[in-house]
């Protein structure tokens, strides 16, 4: 075999993986006839053969849907991924973010940069590991105020994964990818039984490698939970919209933050964002360099350019609109930008996807595609979030049209749309609402007693 490169095949994992010497992925396979096995451990060092594997073993584990060719053929995210593990390897573990209300980690590479931000399924706000105890006080002592009862329980990685989905294929670009990975680290919040089982198995498999051979896991349980790349350069919007309101905003920048501004504003409604203040989406200003001052006058090297970077989605996704106290309102609609109407380009962006029913049965499908991987995942209440969703689609398609600005929009009657479907087509089937015959039904609801909270 050719010295540059390496092919190895996990006969337990039934993959085939392709990589040249300096341990970088060119090409895995997966053979169709082993497509649910579990993965076998094996200690070596990472510098032998068994290593090398054994880590590669760990990074097709990383993903959660082997089976889904666009994590597959995400060569960037995929390497981000095998950064995360090689650190993990060498005891670079991630550091638990402070603030919040969960259990959420930076991820770092081996250079100890931060590359990522991991939020595992059983450390969100209502988890049972979540490690920050105000949660659990309120759980404690205010029962009847506990959670947000228009939300599925512990599906803030399923959300997070999905806002990006919607991002992407509404072309969007203001949202980090995030994908659902399973990872496993010594820092994340285990319970003490985990902790000793895994030490116990892997003092056996040191000592007794004919036993250890047979663990169908050595090490701490992987946890599933959604991984978002980290953005560089990004300061809280409230820090920016604060600044721009003492000194002002160069009116080219103005009009590329008024763009970057409603792209957000799409985003967050559609998806029903319930979660979204000036302290959870970010802003990156990079100002103009290189100034020189001659006779009075400027002369600008490198233009500036401003971006938004919206984080913390997983509070949306909601099988209800707010109904009983609190509304959730959207915190960007008390911001100047949120009063002047859309602006051609996001109509033209956005108008075409959102009006054609064959793109959004395709978005359901996809999103049914990514939802239905979580254990609990119950194809009822899926069906009631995408009803808000439709909703909300055609609330903004009729603000586009009539020219209405961000705070009109949120002004409208909310709505459900449910597709309502034929006696002789009951079962579900999200991508053919559009050809199986299947007729919208509008409904209108009122908004909760408290609006602005």
């Amino acid at each position: 075999m050719d010295l540059e490169t390496r092919k190895i095949t996990d006969v337990d994992t039934g993959y085939s993986i392709t990589s040249n010497t300096c341990g970088e992925i060119t090409e895995y396979d997966e053979k169709q006839a082993i497509t649910n096995t579990k993965m076998k451990r094996k200690i070596q060092p990472l510098t032998s053969e068994g290593g090398y594997k054994q880590l590669i073993s760990d990074y097709v584990e990383t993903i959660i849907r082997p089976k889904d060719r666009r994590y597959q053929s995400d060569t960037e995210f995929l390497s981000i991924i095998r950064e995360t593990l090689l650190a993990i390897e060498n005891n670079i573990h991630p550091l638990l973010i402070r603030q919040g209300s969960s259990g959420s980690y930076f991820m770092r590479n081996s250079k100890k940069d931060i590359i990522g931000v991991f939020k595992p399924k059983d450390e969100e706000p209502y988890g049972h590991l979540n490690p920050k105890w105000t949660k659990w006080l309120h759980k404690m002592c205010c029962p009847c105020c506990f959670g947000r009862s228009c939300l599925i329980p512990n599906q803030g990685y399923m959300s997070e994964a999905g806002a990006s989905l919607v991002d992407e294929k509404l072309q969007l670009n203001v949202v980090p990818k995030t994908r659902v990975v399973k990872l496993a680290s010594e820092t994340f919040n285990y319970t003490a039984v985990d902790r000793v089982k895994a030490r116990t198995k892997k003092s056996i498999a040191e000592s007794i490698p004919e036993i250890g051979r047979r663990f169908n896991r050595l090490g701490l349980r992987p946890k599933v939970g959604s991984f978002q790349l980290f953005v560089k350069g990004y300061k809280d919007a409230d820090f920016w919209l604060r600044k721009f309101e003492d000194e002002g905003m160069p009116e080219n920048i103005s009009q590329d933050f008024q763009q970057q501004f409603e792209r957000l504003v799409v985003l967050d409604y559609i998806i029903r964002n319930t979660d979204r203040g000036n302290d959870n989406w970010l802003i990156r200003y990079d100002k103009p360099e290189g100034e020189e001052e001659n006779e009075g006058d400027f002369e600008v090297v490198k233009k500036p350019e401003i971006k938004i970077a919206a984080i913390d989605n997983g509070l949306a996704f909601p099988f209800k609109h707010p109904d009983e106290w609190r509304a959730y309102p959207y915190y960007w609609a008390w911001l100047p930008q949120a009063k002047k109407p859309f602006s051609e380009e996001t109509k033209d962006l956005v108008l075409p996807l959102i009006s054609d029913r064959t793109f959004i049965d395709e978005l359901v499908e996809e999103l049914y595609v990514l939802f239905q991987s979580d254990k609990g995942f119950d194809t009822r209440l899926f069906e009631k979030q995408m009803n808000v969703m439709r909703g909300q689609i055609v609330n903004l398609i009729d603000a586009l049209k009539s020219n209405k600005t961000p705070l009109q929009l949120v002004q409208m009657p909310v709505q459900v749309v449910i597709v309502e479907r034929t006696r002789r087509n009951r079962r579900p089937n999200f991508s053919s609402s559009a050809e199986s015959g299947a007729r919208l039904s509008q409904h209108f609801f009122k908004a909760p007693f408290f609006s602005w909270c």
